[in-house]
């Protein structure tokens, strides 16, 4: 559904007003100019669909996947209400419709707060861009994601996974439990990356797999992603016997299975 905007008027004075009205409004205007907060109404005509599309290819540096998250939003969630919008028209009564009626949608709560921010994001722009004057991204709280804590094993519950799965994997679920690793992180670990003397695994890179591109190396999100992870003795074995068994030769050595994959 496309929701009807109401017309913001435009900056000409109305056709019936006197000329005291158009004097007030000529100096109105050209108050507006000389302290840089005119806003020409012709810029604001473009569509959001346009512009939210011209706004994620103006961002070279967005991961693959952030990519294609953002115009799965889009055109799931955003499009259909905002599409044929003009920037100018979308106002705060609109945002907080559709955001009302995704709600009874059933449309998750996390979902729905990255497609907020995914809108305010785009609007922040066009307020850069002098499209237009304020944001109407008002709705406090709305870009908030509430997920549920999610449960932690026990570290008898982390040795009984390990014991259960396949053997090559043992090593990824006992770093990913006590070095608090992320499975990207995990899979583009290399021989280099793990010194088992000093105990530390250093994470400079991440594997995503992005759409139509297959997996992909990345640097770490954040500089704070970049960092060196402390590991207990207690798995240190398991490491270096992970290692031995299914690790590539050499310091660019990857796990073998994921060698495969990647050279692929």
């Amino acid at each position: 559904m496309v929701f009807a905007a109401p017309n913001c008027g435009t900056c000409e004075p109305p056709g019936s007003a006197t000329k005291r009205d158009a004097e007030i409004w000529l100096a109105s205007t050209e108050v507006e100019i000389r302290s840089d907060r005119w806003l020409d109404p012709d810029a604001g005509a473009i569509s959001f669909g346009t512009y939210a599309d011209a706004w994620i290819i103006e961002r070279p540096g967005l991961r693959p996947k952030t990519v294609g998250l953002y115009r799965y939003l889009l055109r799931r969630l955003l499009l259909p209400s905002f599409g044929n919008c003009a920037i100018a028209d979308i106002r705060e009564p609109m945002v907080r419709r559709w955001r009302r009626e995704l709600l009874t949608d059933e449309v998750s709560e996390v979902t729905l707060a990255k497609a907020y921010r995914l809108l305010k994001a785009i609007l922040n722009t066009a307020v850069d861009d002098q499209l237009i004057s304020r944001n109407p991204c008002r709705i406090k709280g709305a870009g908030q994601e509430r997920s549920p804590e999610r449960p932690v094993l026990t570290v008898a519950q982390v040795f009984a996974l390990a014991e259960a799965i396949d053997q090559r994997y043992r090593a990824a679920v006992l770093l990913a439990s006590f070095g608090s690793l992320r499975w990207g992180e995990l899979a583009a670990l290399r021989r280099m990356d793990i010194d088992l003397d000093v105990r530390v695994v250093r994470i400079t890179r991440q594997l995503t797999e992005a759409r139509g591109a297959g997996l992909l190396f990345a640097a770490p999100k954040t500089d704070a992603g970049r960092r060196i992870v402390a590991i207990p003795e207690v798995i240190v074995p398991e490491l270096r016997w992970h290692l031995a068994c299914f690790v590539a030769d050499g310091d660019e050595g990857l796990s073998g299975r994921l060698h495969e994959m990647v050279a692929e």
